[in-house]
């Protein structure tokens, strides 16, 4: 199929003015929690760069602030953004003049952002497909929904404006069905339930995500399929869609998913996140009829699996018809 042309983007310099609200200890903290979409990292270089002013004077990351001070940031480009098709692994499973589902492997990024500037998925779909949506931005053409990097599965891509919105309608009315398949530390109890907890940016951690108090609603249900020798394995449909939320909400509940290094879930038996989508169903935006996909397990962690003695064999039940 023919590649479709990129969009460029002339992106200039960014500049905001924030209010402090309350009193706070740290001016890289401040601005961290402003600004949840650039590191802390990042934030304390345009720091030292005279590109953070405190009430008109440069700032200091350690700086105090206080209530009513005003914080100037001006965020530079990182270069001119200009997104070209590249080769990038992943099936495409389904496909017609509105839309496809692509099977992603770990390891790819979804779309470019500072620090993941090539071989995202964007970059791949560009090359593959033939036209994108554009409500998603010039740096997420088709984009409904994401993916961690590397959580694999199935994804979602809108191949025109209609079909974007209609789509991104049913997601926000959460009608949209998503099935994962994830290996947990111990056993979860009780065996089949949801797990309901608010999650949000980890104030101690911003590159974290934490159930925490005044965090956006989250709600996971799941099931288990097997318990294996110190681990299990359990089927998990989230309702909401909260960023590493279901990841979140089983280190919450002290059983982390496996190889899940952010969470607590390190082990020699896989080297990324047991954590892949297996299913999805929606209606599809012109006909309204529904669409169910599937995809198997990748062979990591099918050998993990195996590793463990397990017997489950992609079992999943199928999604609810009505």
């Amino acid at each position: 199929m023919p590649a479709r042309d990129a969009p460029s983007l002339e992106k200039g310099p960014e500049h905001a003015t924030l209010t402090v609200e309350t009193a706070e200890r740290r001016l890289d903290a401040f601005l961290a929690r402003q600004r949840p979409d650039l590191s802390r990292s990042f934030l304390q270089r345009l720091i030292h760069q005279g590109q953070a002013l405190v009430n008109s004077q440069p700032g200091k990351p350690a700086q105090r602030l206080r209530a009513g001070d005003q914080v100037s940031l001006t965020v530079p480009p990182p270069e001119q953004w200009d997104l070209q098709p590249e080769p990038v692994p992943f099936e495409v499973v389904y496909e017609d003049a509105d839309l496809a589902v692509v099977d992603k492997p770990a390891g790819v990024t979804v779309h470019p952002a500072a620090g993941h500037l090539h071989g995202t998925l964007v970059q791949g779909l560009l090359a593959r497909l033939e036209g994108l949506s554009s409500v998603g931005g010039v740096l997420r053409p088709g984009i409904v929904h994401r993916l961690d990097k590397d959580t694999s599965g199935l994804l979602l891509v809108a191949k025109n404006d209609a079909a974007h919105r209609a789509l991104a309608a049913q997601w926000q009315r959460r009608e949209v069905e998503k099935g994962y398949v994830a290996l947990v530390k111990g056993y979860p109890e009780p065996p089949e339930g949801e797990i309901v907890g608010p999650v949000g940016r980890d104030p101690a951690h911003r590159q974290r995500m934490a159930v925490v108090a005044g965090g956006r609603e989250a709600r996971t249900h799941y099931r288990t399929l097997e318990r294996l020798s110190g681990w299990t394995l359990v089927e998990a449909r989230p309702t909401t869609g909260r960023t590493h939320q279901i990841r979140v909400h089983f280190a919450w509940l002290g059983h982390p998913i496996a190889g899940d290094a952010t969470y607590g879930g390190r082990t020699p038996l896989v080297g990324r996140q047991f954590l892949h989508a297996a299913w999805l169903r929606f209606r599809h935006p012109r006909s309204g009829e529904w669409v169910s996909l599937r995809s198997p397990l990748p062979e990591d962690l099918r050998e993990a699996l195996e590793a463990l003695g397990a017997t489950w064999r992609e079992g999943l039940p199928t999604p609810n018809p009505n």
